[in-house]
């Protein structure tokens, strides 16, 4: 049975790389050239598309994995998961904007950055129901990067935020740990070819050659857990 620990090990490299970035960002000020975020985020990004296409191409059953993503997709679009959480993005923001703390801006949109969104979710879920980081490694470098550009301007309130994005990606990591014991392989390796289609479709928002609504692709992991688990019975 995979540990606590293990299962919180890609987040907690988050959280520490939010506060590094946010404390790198604070010693150095404006001082990055703009050219350097922009390349390096390009970087990032690619890798981030290599990962998903690594986790894809591991499935044995493709049409599980096309029909997951087909009715999952549907369903996502009609509960409105992407349009959802946009507007608990707006409220937040609002809600800091008035209490006039320059503070509690940074501290609520880092927040919204780094834990609101399909990368967030789906690399918790693979820390917990597969044992395996990559994506919050990648994220790591991601939100650290980030976090130096935004603390620059913005202040410490960057770092703060790396307490709810632990938080809350640990609950999904450990609840997804604990369905793992109750998974066969079969059912795994599928999951993380569902993920590393949607981490593909993150590098392109990234890469901005596309927006995609990722979240309302989210579903995809229940209808794949679903059929997987109606065809081992």
């Amino acid at each position: 049975m995979m540990s606590v620990w293990n299962a919180l090990l890609g987040t907690a490299v988050n959280g520490l790389a939010i506060v590094v970035g946010g404390l790198v960002g604070v010693l150095l000020g404006n001082r990055i050239p703009e050219r350097y975020k922009i390349i390096t985020m390009q970087g990032i990004a690619l890798t981030v598309v290599l990962i998903g296409l690594q986790m894809a191409l591991r499935t044995n059953q493709l049409i599980i994995v096309i029909f997951s993503l087909i009715i999952g997709c549907v369903l996502g679009e009609a509960v409105g998961i992407d349009a959802w959480l946009r507007r608990v993005g707006v409220w937040l923001e609002e809600r800091a904007s008035h209490s006039g703390s320059g503070l509690a801006r940074a501290f609520v949109f880092a927040t919204l950055l780094y834990g609101v969104g399909a990368m967030a979710v789906t690399g918790a879920l693979e820390s917990g129901l597969l044992g395996q980081h990559q994506i919050l490694y990648a994220k790591s470098v991601l939100d650290g990067i980030t976090a130096v550009a935004f603390a620059a301007s913005m202040g410490i309130g960057i770092c703060l935020s790396a307490v709810p994005v632990v938080l809350y990606q640990g609950a999904i990591a450990l609840a997804a740990g604990s369905l793992r014991p109750f998974l066969g392989t079969a059912v795994i390796t599928e999951l993380s070819a569902v993920g590393g289609v949607l981490i593909f479709a993150i590098g392109l928002n990234l890469l901005e050659l596309k927006e995609i609504k990722v979240a309302n692709f989210l579903p995809a992991f229940a209808v794949a857990f679903v059929w997987l688990t109606i065809f081992a019975l």
